[in-house]
């Protein structure tokens, strides 16, 4: 069954609905391998309390501590690939309203 609600990774995620294959855990990030890819490499990175987006982040510790773990998936990721790419979406583009990087390499696997 196809996610409706507004964030999936308070609702599913991190109350452990949906399981995720981790790649890195702090105190308060996680980063995991997307539960629907759409490059070949595709990783998440979360902080493990609900924030809207990059644009109502208001920890600057946390948000430190997520970008520290978005470098070093990312340096992982380019290490083993050769290259990566890290985005995040704002407003409509924002799928999930729950800051999120993605961490990605390779081919696009879907639209």
């Amino acid at each position: 069954m196809e996610y409706t609600g507004e964030d999936f990774y308070c609702e599913q995620v991190l109350n452990g609905k949906t399981q995720v294959n981790k790649v890195l855990e702090t105190e308060r990030t996680l980063a995991f391998h997307h539960t629907r890819p759409f490059w070949e490499t595709h990783i998440v990175v979360i902080p493990k309390v609900h924030v809207g987006s990059l644009l109502t982040i208001t920890d600057n510790g946390l948000l430190i501590e997520l970008l520290e773990t978005v470098k070093r998936v990312a340096a992982q990721v380019v290490e083993e690939k050769g290259a990566a790419r890290v985005l995040t979406n704002l407003g409509e583009y924002q799928d999930s309203k729950h800051l999120h990087f993605h961490v990605n390499s390779g081919e696009k696997l879907r639209g």
